[in-house]
């Protein structure tokens, strides 16, 4: 169990939101912190801890007036730390190689692939023979519906038919090195884990699985912990002192070593 460190960016700056405030055609979200510092700033914290494998996710989508502000601050924070970060938010075939240029250690990939209600298999092969399956990680992030979780797209909003389950994740493991899971419903709201999704990834015992939402305390990675077996690896955004909540960034980073 490895704690995976975010840099959340939105109109250009270094931000926690509620997640299920996102919306495509809307630059305004539910803030929980927007940071003094830039992206940078925290790549050359990640690095100086010797953290890796956190993320980068540009909220802003590609037609948006801040977008540019915003890959420009995302770019940066991968220079400065080279390897060390993946980067997610509108990744696709023509701009991948941009961001692994740029230090990108993998490109995290949710809506190029997940349209429409359902899994674009051309997609998908189009996104592994770009970057390889060893340097492309497949977001999952999903919502519950009638006590099923389904991946959902489009900065959130829209529902797939896709449930995350043992069959999804061992079909599309055959595509990609990890998955990042978001619990929408509990992102960015410091309420707790989603117990039955971290039971869903722990069980499944594959490729690495990074987890995200709801951790507000200590006791909330301890009970990730217990409910996935210690499979799973964690991210912590508005609950982490870094952005304003109350669990402390060094212990967790000392926890690595």
């Amino acid at each position: 169990m490895k704690f995976r460190p975010c840099i959340d960016i939105h109109n250009g700056r270094v931000k926690q939101i509620v997640g299920s405030s996102l919306k495509d055609t809307e630059n305004t979200v539910s803030e929980n912190f927007v940071a003094e510092q830039d992206a940078v700033y925290y790549a050359d914290l990640y690095r100086n801890c010797k953290l890796t494998g956190g993320h980068i996710i540009l909220l802003n989508a590609p037609g948006s007036e801040y977008y540019e502000a915003t890959r420009t601050q995302a770019v940066e924070a991968l220079k400065a730390y080279p390897g060390g970060l993946q980067i997610g938010g509108g990744i696709n075939p023509e701009n991948a190689d941009g961001y692994l240029a740029a230090g990108a250690s993998h490109v995290i990939v949710t809506s190029f692939v997940f349209q429409n209600g359902i899994i674009h298999y051309d997609r998908l092969a189009q996104m592994e023979k770009a970057v390889g399956k060893e340097r492309l990680v497949l977001d999952l992030s999903c919502r519950k519906k009638e006590d099923r979780y389904y991946v959902v797209t489009d900065r959130w909003q829209n529902f797939t038919d896709v449930t995350v389950d043992k069959k999804i994740l061992d079909e599309l493991s055959e595509y990609c090195d990890e998955f990042l899971v978001h619990a929408v419903d509990v992102e960015g709201k410091t309420a707790g884990i989603e117990r039955g999704l971290a039971e869903i990834l722990g069980n499944w015992k594959g490729r690495p699985v990074t987890y995200a939402g709801g951790i507000s305390s200590m006791e909330d990675i301890r009970l990730l912990n217990e409910c996935s077996g210690g499979t799973l690896d964690y991210t912590i955004g508005s609950a982490l002192d870094l952005f304003g909540g109350t669990i402390p960034f060094k212990t967790l980073a000392v926890m690595q070593k």
